[in-house]
Order: C-alpha cells, then sequence, then structure tokens
C-alpha cells in the first residue's frame, strides 16, 4: 500500500474539445446529447416508459464525434510518413507499420526529457543539440527510451499561434535517435518537424526539397512511431519515469488518439 501511495501520475494528453490545438480542418467536432435530449430514443427502446420511470427522469449522456486520427494527443506510425521503412536497416526496405501495429512493448518504457524551451520557432534541432541536453542532465541514452521534447508550444496550448510557436526536428537528429533504438518519441508542439510556415519560408528561399517533412521522412530510413500534442511536459524531470502511451487500435491507421501519462515512484 505504501508503494503504491508513492506513486505519481503526471497526464500528458491534452483534453479533446474544438481548440486552437489543431488547424480547423483538424479540430474535433463533438455533438453532446445530455440526460434530457435522449430521452426520446430511451422511450423508444422501452416502450412507454416515461420520465417518471427512471431516476429524476434522466437518460444517459452520450456523445458523437467527428475528428483527425492526427487531433489531439496522438500518435503517428511509419505509415504516415511513408508506405516503407527500415531502408536503412534492410535491404528495400519493408511495409511501414500502421497504428494498430506498434509493438505494446515500445509503448511504456522509461522516459527522458530533452528541454528545449528556448529554441525559437521554427528553429531545427541538430544532433549536436541532443547530446549537449544529454549531458546537462547527465544521461546516457538507452534503446527503447521514449524521448519527449519540451518546447515553447507548451506554453502556447490552447492559443491561435499554438501550431506556430516551436522548433522542430529535421532528418539529422530523429536519425541521430533512432540509430540508437529510439523508436518511440514525442513532443507538445503541434508536429515533431518544424512547423510548416517556417518550411515554407526556407523552401522559399533556398528551393531544398529535402528539408519538406524531413523528421518524418527520417522514418523511411528507420521506422519509428511519434507522439505529438503532448501537455504537462514541463512538469517532469529530466529522466527517472515511465512513459506510458498505448494508442487506439484503427486497422491499417497513420495515426491514433493516445491517453499519454507519466509514472513516477517514490
Amino acid at each position: 500500500m505504501a508503494e503504491q501511495m508513492a506513486r505519481r501520475f503526471i497526464d500528458l494528453s491534452v483534453t479533446l474539445e474544438d481548440k486552437p490545438t489543431s488547424p480547423p480542418h483538424h479540430r474535433p467536432k463533438i455533438q453532446y446529447v445530455n440526460h434530457d435530449q435522449s430521452f426520446d430514443l430511451f422511450s423508444k427502446l422501452f416502450d412507454g416508459i416515461g420520465p417518471q420511470d427512471l431516476p429524476e427522469g434522466k437518460a444517459w449522456a452520450v456523445e458523437q464525434m467527428e475528428l483527425s486520427t492526427h487531433a489531439g494527443t496522438h500518435m503517428d506510425a511509419p505509415w504516415h510518413y511513408h508506405p516503407t521503412t527500415d531502408h536503412a536497416l534492410v535491404a528495400g526496405g519493408r511495409p511501414a507499420p500502421g497504428i494498430d501495429e506498434v509493438p505494446l512493448d515500445w509503448c511504456q518504457r522509461p522516459g527522458v526529457k530533452l528541454d528545449f524551451r528556448h529554441f525559437d520557432a521554427g528553429y531545427v534541432v541538430t544532433p549536436s543539440d541532443i547530446e549537449t541536453e544529454l549531458k546537462r542532465i547527465d544521461y546516457a541514452l538507452q534503446p527503447l527510451d521514449i524521448v519527449l521534447a519540451n518546447t515553447r508550444a507548451g506554453a502556447r496550448q490552447g492559443l491561435e499561434d499554438y501550431w506556430e510557436s516551436a522548433c522542430g526536428f529535421g532528418r539529422d537528429a530523429t536519425l541521430w535517435l533512432t540509430e540508437r533504438g529510439v523508436r518511440v518519441v514525442g513532443t507538445d508542439s503541434y508536429s515533431w518537424d518544424p512547423a510548416f510556415k517556417f518550411v515554407v519560408e526556407r523552401y522559399r528561399r533556398d528551393h531544398d526539397p529535402a528539408i519538406i517533412w524531413e523528421g518524418h521522412k527520417a522514418g523511411r530510413d528507420i521506422g519509428y512511431f511519434q507522439m505529438e500534442k503532448l501537455t504537462n511536459l514541463d512538469q517532469l524531470p529530466p529522466h527517472g519515469f515511465t512513459v506510458s502511451c498505448f494508442p487506439i487500435k484503427i486497422k491499417n491507421g497513420s495515426a491514433a488518439w493516445c491517453r499519454a501519462v507519466a509514472i513516477l515512484e517514490g
């Protein structure tokens, strides 16, 4: 009992609601039906029943939702980035897995937090940045660690500039992690990559197609799963916690919503 009381949970998932955690085409549309509004359906199922037959005349509450699999806190699968993956590991690569194929063993692992809140919006994180941060927090990265990036976006959630407020990971930084055995990552930003606004600006300036969605596309070389739109990362220590992040099982899905939590012992 004492050990159970010492365990602490930190919710890393945003609440699904119609707020600016996504562009308009990704925002959830939720139709709420309360205990009074649902009585007509209830009475059709149970012929002749009236409000007087139920406690306080109340039926049930239900919701109907329309939303993208990339709305709210969710996990992307390699299928989202490219139809094939692991080209750096296997000649010709292999079919990219959907979200229903994520190895469950990857979804509850030790976590490490990289504090990148000092980087400006649009900045592209480099391998050197990761190495510097790991040295600062005195942590040696292990295979299958879940790496979380705490960015400026964490403080902008719910605001109109949320999806344009953070740094992001480029190809080199992403491969630096996956080459060391990391297979699940996460960010409190809208995207693992820098926001499209800044990528578009760089492309118009340099005309280099390699920068387009480069962090995601690194999953073509080595497959990995990534969480986006996390929250409360500022409440985490740099390491010494477990991340649990099992996604909803959607057949052949490119992503699915997940209830990500951090578990701290003692």
